[in-house]
Parts: C-alpha cells; sequence; structure tokens
C-alpha cells in the first residue's frame, strides 16, 4: 500500500469515526434536551456545576483505564466545552417555549394606550416618556408637563413612591402624589406612567396609572410580578441593575404567564466598574430583547447615565439600536428637585431633546424600524 492510499484509508475512518460522534452528539444533545425541561419544571437552574465536577470524574476515571488514554487536561477541556454548549442548548430550547419569545414571522406587539401607542410596528415613530423623578406638588407637575405636551410628548412619568437608598431620603408623596399625577395627565391629555413598589400597593397604583412601572430592584420581585401578570393594564419592566438580558426576559415571562402581554421592556444601564456615568447603558440589550422577544424596548437615558450631557447622543444611539421608546427625566426647577436632581433636564433642554429624538427618528430607516 503507497503512503498516499494509506493516508486515505485513515481518512475514511476518520470520516467514520466523525459520524459515530455526530450520532453520540445527537442523542447527547435529546438527553439534555429532555434534562432542561424536567429542571424548568422543577424551576432548578440549568447549570449544575457539582453535576458536571461527578461526570467529568467518571469520564476521566473511565479514560484512565483505557489502553488509549488522552491527556486528563486535554479531554476536561473538550468535555467542558460541550457541557457548557449543552446548557446553553437548554436555555434556547426553554426560551422558545416562553409567551414573549419571538416565534418565526411573529409581529412587534405594540401597547395601545388612550393617548397614543408604544411600538414602532409598521415605521411608527418612537414614542417619548419624559416627566420629573418626584412627584412634588400640583405646580411643579403642571409646569413640567404642560411644556411637554405642547411639544406633542403623550406619555407623562413621575414617581409618587420613591424607593431611595437611604431611608431618610424623599420617599414620594404616594397617593397624593398619584391624584395628582392623574389629575394633570386628564387635565393634559396625557397618559401616566409611574412605579409599583409592592403587592400591596398594585390596586392603588392600578386605580390611577395607565401603566405601571417595575423598577429595577423589583425586576426579581416575583411575588409582585405574579400579581402584575393578573392586571389587565400594561406593564413597564426595568432590567435589574445587576441582571442579564435572560434573566430579564424570564422576569417578563412571570408577568406574561399570568396572562398579562402588554409588557414594555425597559434598558435603564447595568452596574459596571465604570465610574464616569451612573451606569452603563447597554444598547446591545436593545437590539437582543427586539430580537428574542416581540415586546415594545424603552431606553432611560436619565437613569442609564445619571448625567444631563450625554442623553442626546444616546438616545439617538438608542433609536438606532431599535428602542421604541425613548424616556428621560425632566423638571421645571431641576435645582430645588427632591430627588435625582443632577440628572434631570430643565424645560428647555427636554423640548430641545424631544426635537432631537424627532429628527433622529426621522432619520432612522424604516427597515430597521
Amino acid at each position: 500500500m503507497t503512503p498516499e492510499s494509506a493516508l486515505q484509508e485513515l481518512r475514511a475512518r476518520m470520516g467514520a469515526v466523525n459520524l459515530r460522534v455526530l450520532e453520540a452528539l445527537l442523542e447527547y444533545y435529546q438527553v439534555a434536551r429532555m434534562i432542561g425541561q424536567e429542571k424548568d419544571r422543577l424551576h432548578l437552574p440549568h447549570f449544575d456545576p457539582r453535576r458536571e465536577a461527578e461526570m467529568l470524574s467518571e469520564i476521566l476515571e473511565a479514560n484512565a483505564a483505557s489502553p488509549a488514554r488522552l491527556p486528563d487536561d486535554m479531554l476536561a477541556r473538550i468535555f467542558k466545552e460541550i457541557f457548557k454548549n449543552s446548557t446553553e442548548f437548554m436555555g434556547v430550547q426553554q426560551r422558545k417555549t416562553l409567551r414573549v419569545h419571538r416565534s418565526s414571522g411573529a409581529g412587534d406587539h405594540v401597547i395601545e394606550l388612550p393617548h397614543g401607542r408604544i411600538g414602532r410596528s409598521g415605521g411608527a415613530e418612537a414614542a417619548i416618556i419624559a416627566g420629573p423623578c418626584s412627584v412634588e406638588s400640583r405646580e411643579q407637575l403642571l409646569k413640567t408637563a404642560t411644556p411637554l405636551r405642547e411639544a406633542g410628548v403623550r406619555f407623562l412619568r413621575g414617581g409618587a413612591f420613591k424607593p431611595r437608598s437611604s431611608p431618610y431620603s424623599f420617599q414620594g408623596l404616594e397617593e397624593e402624589g398619584l391624584i395628582l399625577l392623574r389629575e394633570v395627565a386628564d387635565e393634559l391629555g396625557m397618559d401616566v406612567i409611574t412605579e409599583v413598589l409592592s403587592v400591596k400597593d398594585v390596586d392603588l397604583v392600578a386605580r390611577y396609572a395607565d401603566v405601571l412601572q417595575v423598577g429595577t430592584r423589583n425586576m426579581a420581585n416575583f411575588s409582585l410580578l405574579k400579581v402584575l401578570g393578573s392586571l389587565h393594564k400594561p406593564i413597564l419592566l426595568k432590567r435589574g441593575m445587576c441582571a442579564t438580558m435572560e434573566e430579564t426576559i424570564l422576569a417578563a415571562e412571570y408577568i406574561a404567564s399570568g396572562g398579562n402581554a402588554d409588557i414594555l421592556l425597559c434598558e435603564r444601564g447595568i452596574r459596571t466598574f465604570e465610574t464616569w456615568t451612573r451606569n452603563t447603558l447597554d444598547l446591545a440589550a436593545v437590539a437582543l430583547f427586539k430580537q428574542e422577544t416581540t415586546l415594545p424596548v424603552v431606553v432611560d437615558v436619565s437613569h442609564a447615565l445619571g448625567r444631563k450631557d450625554l442623553v442626546a447622543p444616546m438616545a439617538f444611539a438608542a433609536l438606532a439600536a431599535g428602542a421604541d421608546a425613548v424616556m428621560f427625566e425632566c423638571h421645571c426647577h431641576p435645582a430645588a428637585a427632591l430627588s435625582d436632581a443632577d440628572q434631570q433636564l430643565d424645560m428647555e433642554q427636554a423640548l430641545t431633546l424631544v426635537r432631537h429624538i424627532r429628527d433622529c427618528d426621522a432619520c432612522i430607516p424604516s427597515s430597521m424600524k
């Protein structure tokens, strides 16, 4: 046998081995899919480091007994990669079963509200959500909301219940703030978006709000999410400041599984080692949320940045990434604001930003909306 024919024979043997490896991998991933389904039913995490260590130990023990033994470190690298990919495969299969998952050919979900819609299906314009961090008084709210409405903004944000890091900071006007939000919004023809902090406050907030917001600290408050799932009002779900994209989508699934499909996902920045901005605005999440779900995506540029000088370029970037709405904070007198004074725009800056968002939105090709 010539060297060339020997090589061809070995290549043929390698091809046959490849097919056997493929057959084994197909069976392996079929079993991984079934394990993932059982873990989902039991509410167990897909990744189990203890079980992975046990399997690797069994493999290395069998390798040690084989006459064709491979180096342990090489074999460990191979199987750790297989384990890693099988865990990712379980997650992909799980996402395909979610109510919020974008199935093939599914259109974008649009939130219809009394005074407007949020969702750019069909090339619609991006929505703008604006207002003060906290509701402080009727005069403050009117002076802030009136110029916004005159500029075409239809969605009024404002906090009546404020989750603050310090117990001594302003906590909000609570029901009095909700009443003021509703009165001013009705007077101007706007929809109210405001935060609910706990299960006991859901009915109260729902009485006044058009959209209930779940803040970053409550994204993993599953008791609250389950209650909101039974509500017949849209929910704006903010991504947790340390949450992954998958965790955010699963939090939305808690709401959807209760029967409420009117959910807006909000990217508001995540905590990183960066100190020049309050958080790090993750625009990849915007594109991925649009790719993985049918839900409208809102970008909160104020909380993401914590500074005023970057809101305009990042609002444009958010729209280019596919955001359906931009949310920001503004105040008729920011220096006197009772919360987040440094990041709230004054009304001149706010109206300039509204015009900027409109101009930028007009530049986005309809195929990207």
